[in-house]
């Protein structure tokens, strides 16, 4: 494995707080997109569980939505079910409310804590992929535990 950056290290140390022995795997293209992401692992699309942050109108709060990668996220369904009006979140926001800049954005490890909603598609899953800090950073968990690690309530996003 290449040498780890810092917030990909930071993302390995949170893994292993929290009890997950999974390693961080440093590809070698871009995992910036879903499907970058699963041609590099040689999984599908819908198995890249894709962290995307808004900012909640209310408050101006990040929010994270972690959907399948196949997914276009429904952004009046989740505002329906948060009763809350979403907002675009800019790269400056994003790595000022996560820490992780646009593309490297994990679910968990985050600088603040992160209101989080995962896609009910995930489960369909015995295994899914998450972005680690980096564009080109993943690691593998169930979707039972990336319910566990975030606190995050399962809806359906689409």
């Amino acid at each position: 494995m290449q040498k780890l950056t810092t917030s990909v290290k930071q993302v390995q140390e949170k893994l292993l707080e929290l009890g997950h022995p999974n390693e961080v795997v440093k590809l070698t293209d871009s995992a910036r997109t879903a499907q970058e992401a699963a041609d590099a692992l040689g999984c599908e699309v819908a198995q890249i569980a894709k962290s995307i942050i808004f900012k909640l109108k209310s408050t101006n709060e990040p929010l994270l939505v972690v959907a399948s990668g196949i997914n276009r996220i429904d952004e009046k369904l989740v505002a329906q079910t948060l009763n809350d009006k979403l907002g675009k979140a800019d790269a400056d926001f994003v790595r000022e409310s996560t820490g992780f800049v646009i593309g490297g954005v994990p679910p968990l490890g985050h600088k603040n804590s992160v209101l989080t909603l995962i896609d009910e598609d995930l489960f369909k899953y015995e295994t899914i992929w998450a972005a680690a800090g980096h564009p080109k950073a993943v690691f593998q968990l169930t979707p039972d535990e990336l319910e566990k690690m975030t606190n995050g309530q399962v809806i359906s996003v689409k």
